[in-house]
């Protein structure tokens, strides 16, 4: 397991698989790991919503490519229904256009179904406690995407100290309470630090900034 410690009470997660063998597989893997609990499975979007109505978790283990709404669709609504709960995607697929969405969809962590159940641990337990998680194979295809961090002008103090939280998944409210700044600060801090870093959203500036070594 990683090194991160496990929350007091056990992780409650919900498995999105639409092939059985996989989401059984997932079930067994989980459910003998000590701190997981696996509460609710589905095998579409729909199903899993519509479970996340009355069956509070933690993560969301989910497939992209799932049928009727996919996994990146069905991601953006967990938030709405169930705010504190973390999504991560489990996908045969490292290709990039789908770890650019998977994270626009508000997904924290991507994992390869080829992973070894270790990395697939890393990743729930890192999602459950406030972290991103990429494994190694899908963290080189989203570096790869962006540009060099060679001309990114350099952050001041309070931006680099929001861009770290951002990094750590942490909310606008989050990271005004953190700083002792109001809300509307965070934001225009986060909008200077996009057009400093010629970044499109918090996911790519945090990872340009992470490669340039500004943070």
């Amino acid at each position: 397991m990683s090194s991160v410690s496990l929350p007091s009470a056990p992780i409650r997660i919900q498995i999105v698989e639409d092939h059985d063998l996989t989401r059984i597989s997932l079930r067994a893997l989980l459910s003998a790991q000590p701190g997981f609990q696996v509460v609710c499975e589905a095998r579409t979007g729909e199903e899993a919503l519509a479970q996340l109505a009355h069956s509070a978790v933690n993560v969301v283990l989910m497939d992209i490519n799932l049928p009727g709404i996919d996994g990146i669709q069905a991601a953006t609504e967990v938030g709405r229904i169930q705010p504190d709960a973390r999504v991560m995607m489990l996908t045969a697929s490292n290709r990039r256009d789908q770890v650019c969405a998977a994270l626009a969809s508000g997904a924290v962590a991507y994992c390869l179904k080829s992973a070894s159940p270790e990395m697939i641990y890393q990743g729930v337990l890192s999602a459950a406690t406030g972290g991103v998680f990429f494994d190694p194979q899908s963290a080189a295809h989203l570096l790869r995407s962006v540009d060099s961090g060679a001309d990114l002008s350099p952050l001041s103090v309070r931006e680099t100290s929001a861009l770290r939280l951002v990094a750590d998944g942490l909310s606008n409210k989050e990271i005004a309470q953190i700083l002792g700044i109001s809300v509307g600060l965070v934001k225009q801090l986060i909008q200077d630090i996009l057009s400093k870093l010629q970044a499109t959203d918090r996911t790519q500036a945090a990872v340009k900034a992470f490669r340039a070594g500004l943070i």
